[in-house]
């Protein structure tokens, strides 16, 4: 038999509680919160501290300046969007994903369009990561099997979907060995090295 005290406690337990209004000090802490857990640019923490405000409301009498506070922040660099945005390119390019893939992240994150210019990776960079997802996937020369036309055209889909552009997409995919791909990777070094004379 079941008390009437375990009852409530069970009950209480269920209740969803309800969180206090923000006040300026509140989302302070909320954003210092944020930036130390997670890697973020300006954007994406000024857009949290909106949809936390919505979310809770604003405590009776305060004025709230999610914006002052992120630029607090960015000042202090505890944000940094040039640091971000170096990171996740980097991040994507190592799994595999292509230079279109990587530029949307970075738009969808607030990065700036001249941030986001100037980090882009270069050819050789392009074609190592297009490289890795077809290792990882098994597209091309890396395909256990004999691949069917049909197959090859859904492969160079899915690398396409992944932000690889269509030509480095078709090369990979039909190139008969590695070493074919180890030469193209290498070409695309010879070239870097050349224009940075």
């Amino acid at each position: 038999m079941v008390s009437d005290e375990t009852n409530m406690r069970s009950t209480r337990k269920r209740q969803r509680r309800v969180a206090k209004p923000l006040d300026q000090t509140r989302l302070r802490d909320l954003a210092l919160s944020y930036a130390a857990r997670y890697a973020t640019s300006a954007a994406k923490l000024e857009s949290y501290l909106q949809r936390k405000i919505r979310e809770r409301g604003v405590a009776e009498g305060e004025e709230l300046n999610p914006r002052a506070i992120v630029e607090r922040l960015v000042e202090l660099n505890y944000v940094d969007d040039e640091a971000y945005a170096r990171a996740r390119s980097g991040s994507l390019m190592r799994r595999g994903y292509g230079a279109r893939r990587v530029e949307e992240t970075l738009r969808h994150s607030g990065i700036s369009q001249e941030l986001r210019e100037e980090i882009a990776p270069g050819e050789y960079a392009k074609r190592e990561a297009a490289i890795r997802l077809a290792q990882k996937r098994g597209f091309g020369p890396y395909a256990k099997l004999a691949v069917d036309p049909a197959r090859r055209e859904k492969q160079i889909a899915a690398m396409a979907r992944a932000g690889h552009d269509f030509g480095s997409a078709r090369f990979i995919v039909e190139a008969a060995r590695e070493e074919e791909l180890d030469q193209w990777l290498a070409e695309a070094a010879d070239e870097e090295d050349n224009t940075s004379w």
